[in-house]
């Protein structure tokens, strides 16, 4: 009795009927309770098993950061030394910075999932009988799969029937070109190349159909296996690389200030507890703890704000990249035009109408079962022909080098090939010409002929495409080696108009430093027209027969210079975008075709749409909801709205924090008391984080979107030296004012050290996040709202009763007056300092 498990290995060596009866299925596909069922037993189609993160472990992942663990460690110490009340005011610190992070993450968390939800790979499978579309990773081991051109293979599994089906299978087996898969068996020790009855997870279908068998799914496939043992991680992004240094800069100097801090501390005979705890409290200001908070934050919200401008985020990490791109790649169909493909007429040798062509056209495109195009679209909304005695006998399916469909008909007695695509593609295959009623030879009259009304139309922004038949002897199977020794029937004009609106897209892309190239495969007359009746400037072109003849290296000028590129194949795209990259552009390219998957997996900024095939949409790191320009420039707005809130996070922990904490590890080798006690510098850190978390919400000044930004650690390294000094300067100067001036005792000190030292960290962040003066920038409400509420809790805190636990005094009024003034004092200086270093180092980051 079959045990309803996978079959053993090497199933490609068994006979289909075996291996249906391992996996207890059939080839009219499982029944809808087995299929739930095997789902429970066998888990997700997913390489990495579907964990759900709960709550209660995203609020225990918030305790894995290596300061959390410092701060609890000095907790713990704090205890057994019997500091009790130090040891809880650091406990309940770090629970509050937990608890807050986690409420963000969490929210953040679920409204990417929603998003993410939006756009999901789907699988066509036989269950019960009927065909249901479901996502590709409920996909099950026995479950049938139909697949045909542009179609993502699921799982691995084994072809049952196929029709010129052709797998690109080049991410498993580094075949360049694509591998023709049909049933039957091959010996059990073959190679994954010679598996020609196997398909296999990650590859795609580039022509063709296909009914499929499921055998492996998940970390079981072949794929996943590779995965497993090369634990393959996606390439890290730029803004990525970035946070990562900037990351490994302040932790570096968190160390050497600890060690420092805390050895000269104890060389002056100052207690040993008090000094460790001052020590971690400082690196605790200085490190970036909010950071990777801030970050998913801010992602999370640009996702959304996408979202609701119809962009679909498939990859956070890519937000920063999308509002770095500074070249946009991109098919004219659907996106510069309005991708409604009408078509224009069905035309003889002559160019006169012709019922005989588009009757000939019906039936190609009504019998054809490979990908769907609007070519073929537009053919079928046409008044159908009488057609009901003619059946399809076999289809050999377009491919991108081909560039022809053909489909062999049989109406009576007799069986007809006939043949449609590119103009070049059909010629090729043609010996005769349909002239009226008359078959004659194609010679050069002819040919020159139909190039010359190819042309004069192309120029006229017409999409033609050539027609071809000849009879047939009637045979069950058909292969493209049939495809010669064709008649030229005629011509199909099809036409694209511009989409309105499209020049001022276009115009505001330009603004926004965004330059655009074409890249299509249609010939060079109809790109030309299209890029003239859209008003783009042609500044450049390039054919695909130039490019098979250009090396890489003398591409990359090329590539730069040129903004139309025609008669491309999928790998030309590639090159292209290699080819900018290597210039030093951040390149998006934007496409929904199988002819596209290459390209969109090597730009840095790979968008699609939903409709697009599986493979497109599974390369995108964004799917756009509607194929359109305008759309895409929102999100790039969007983009760098994400990655300037971002940075603003930065600029502040880089200025405020810097100065402060430095400043306070000097005092603290001079003054016969620490400036402040460890737990008054964290609770300072707490409470600075409120309105640090509302920066993914804050409004971004238009010039700071006008251009893309990149990261830049230069620039951040003398951001921070600049503004770092400036604070420090105003820090010994309130050390200077507090105790020779105002004579204040420790307790008092170390009041209204904290207050100026917390209003500069506020209020630092309403003059660095805008280039402006800050009065000529309106801050978010949630920043504006959040940092007046803590600046009132701070100035009210000295006079509370928990204040004694926390070691201030309450302040004179002499004193409140001085913290006033030095804010108000350091807030000019930064204004003043921000304009000259903006003005000397000009727009940077």
């Amino acid at each position: 009795m079959a045990n309803n498990t996978v079959p053993a290995n090497a199933h490609w060596s068994q006979t289909a009927d075996k291996v249906l009866e391992a996996l207890q299925s059939s080839s009219a596909g499982l029944s809808g309770r087995d299929a739930e069922e095997r789902l429970d037993r066998f888990g997700y189609n997913a390489l990495e098993a579907k964990e759900k993160v709960t709550p209660i472990r995203l609020l225990l992942d918030q305790f894995k950061s290596p300061i959390i663990l410092v701060l609890l460690f000095a907790a713990s110490v704090s205890f057994l030394l019997r500091e009790y009340v130090d040891a809880v005011i650091v406990l309940a610190m770090v629970l509050g910075s937990a608890v807050l992070s986690f409420v963000q993450e969490y929210n953040a968390g679920r409204a990417v999932q929603k998003l993410r939800e939006r756009v999901t790979i789907k699988a066509s499978v036989i269950r019960d009988g009927k065909t249901l579309t479901v996502p590709a990773e409920e996909v099950v081991p026995g479950d049938v799969v139909l697949l045909s051109a542009g179609s993502l293979v699921p799982a691995d599994g084994i072809v049952l029937e196929a029709r010129d089906f052709f797998v690109n299978q080049a991410v498993l087996t580094g075949e360049t070109f694509p591998a023709e898969k049909r049933p039957g068996q091959v010996p059990a020790q073959a190679g994954l190349a010679e598996r020609t009855n196997c398909v296999f997870m990650g590859t795609s279908a580039r022509s063709g159909s296909a009914r499929v068998l499921i055998v492996q799914t998940g970390s079981r496939t072949v794929y996943g296996q590779i995965a497993e043992h090369l634990t393959l991680r996606p390439p890290e992004t730029e803004f990525e690389r970035g946070i990562r240094q900037f990351g490994y800069l302040l932790t570096q100097a968190m160390m050497w200030l600890v060690l420092i801090v805390f050895a000269t501390n104890v060389y002056f005979q100052k207690p040993v507890v008090d000094s460790l705890l001052f020590s971690v409290a400082l690196a605790v200001g200085l490190a970036p703890e909010l950071l990777p908070a801030i970050i998913t934050i801010n992602l999370s919200k640009g996702s959304q704000a996408m979202a609701a401008r119809g962009v679909i985020v498939r990859r956070l990490a890519s937000i920063e990249n999308f509002g770095s791109m500074d070249v946009l790649c991109t098919d004219k169909t659907g996106t510069l035009t309005l991708g409604v493909v009408q078509l224009d007429g069905a035309l003889d040798l002559h160019g006169e109408p012709s019922d005989e062509v588009l009757r000939y056209t019906y039936l190609n495109a009504y019998f054809q079962t490979g990908l769907s195009n609007p070519l073929d679209e537009a053919v079928l909304a046409q008044k159908q022909p009488d057609i009901a005695a003619v059946t399809k006998v076999d289809e050999i399916p377009y491919d991108f080098v081909r560039k022809r469909l053909s489909v062999v008909v049989q109406e009576g007695q007799q069986c007809l090939f006939i043949t449609k695509g590119a103009l070049e593609g059909v010629l090729a295959v043609c010996t005769q010409v349909r002239d009226g009623g008359r078959l004659v030879p194609l010679g050069d009259s002819q040919k020159n002929e139909i190039l010359r009304r190819y042309e004069e139309w192309s120029g006229q922004g017409f999409r033609v495409l050539g027609v071809a038949t000849k009879p047939v002897q009637p045979q069950s199977v058909y292969s493209r080696d049939e495809e010669h020794d064709l008649a030229f029937a005629g011509f199909l004009l099809f036409f694209d108009p511009p989409k309105p609106g499209v020049l001022e897209t276009i115009a505001k892309l330009r603004d926004m430093g965004v330059q655009l190239k074409i890249i299509t495969g249609d010939n060079d007359l109809v790109a030309q027209h299209t890029a003239d009746s859209v008003g783009m400037p042609v500044t450049g072109m390039v054919t695909g027969a130039e490019l098979d003849e250009t090396r890489d290296e003398a591409l990359l000028p090329i590539a730069e210079r040129s903004n139309l590129f025609v008669e491309v194949d999928p790998n030309q795209k590639e090159r292209i975008i290699l080819a900018l990259q290597k210039m030093g552009h951040v390149v998006g390219y934007m496409g929904d075709g199988i002819n596209d998957a290459l390209a969109l997996h090597a730009a840095d900024v790979g968008i699609s749409v939903d409709k697009a095939v599986d493979v497109a949409k599974e390369a995108a790191d964004f799917v756009l909801l509607e194929q359109d320009l305008a759309v895409l420039q929102q999100g790039i707005q969007e983009g760098r709205r994400t990655f300037a809130n971002t940075l603003k996070y930065v600029f502040i922990t880089t200025s405020a924090n810097f100065g402060n904490m430095f400043s306070m590890a000097g005092a603290s080798l001079f003054l016969p008391f620490l400036p402040l006690l460890p737990k008054q510098i964290l609770l300072n850190n707490f409470l600075s984080d409120f309105p640090a978390m509302t920066i993914a919400s804050d409004s971004v000044d238009h010039e700071l979107l006008d251009n893309p930004r990149r990261w830049d650690v230069k620039f951040i390294r003398n951001f921070m030296i600049s503004f770092g000094l400036v604070s420090s300067v105003f820090d010994y100067a309130t050390f200077g004012i507090l105790l020779y001036i105002l004579r204040a005792t420790p307790e008092q000190f170390r009041t209204a050290w904290f207050l100026e030292s917390l209003m500069t960290e506020l209020f630092i962040a309403l003059v660095i996040r805008t280039r402006r003066p800050f009065f000529q920038s309106r801050p978010g409400k949630y920043l504006f709202w959040s940092t007046l509420a803590v600046a009132l809790v701070s100035f009210v805190l000295p006079y509370t009763p928990v204040s004694s636990l926390l070691g201030f005094a309450p302040l004179p009024l002499s004193y409140m007056v001085t913290v006033v003034g030095i804010v108000a004092l350091y807030i000019t200086a930064s204004e003043v300092t921000k304009a000259l270093f903006y003005r000397r180092l000009g727009a940077g980051a």
